[in-house]
């Protein structure tokens, strides 16, 4: 069972899967589409940190590096900056 606080950041394709979510104790935090009947609230800011992961792993996946401790050395400061950034804003 995941802790108290747990909280998956979704893609709007994923909205239906909520319920689920809350079955298990994780709060699902992912837009309604535009067509949804009963459209529901979600943190907005917390949706947008889902992007900056998102662009970064798309980074990663796309570095063409020649040394594995260049493409290491990437994947590391990226990861310090996200980290930089969350502990500055929380």
């Amino acid at each position: 069972m995941p802790p108290e606080a747990a909280v998956v950041l979704m893609d709007r394709a994923y909205g239906s899967l909520r319920p689920m979510m809350s079955r298990w104790g994780v709060e699902a935090v992912v837009p309604p589409k535009s067509n949804a009947r009963d459209p529901w609230e979600y943190d907005r800011g917390l949706y947008r940190k889902r992007n900056e992961v998102e662009r970064f792993f798309h980074r990663v996946a796309t570095r063409y590096d020649k040394l594995a401790s260049a493409f290491s050395a990437f994947v590391t400061l990226g990861a310090i900056i996200l980290l930089i950034k969350n502990v500055n804003t929380a």
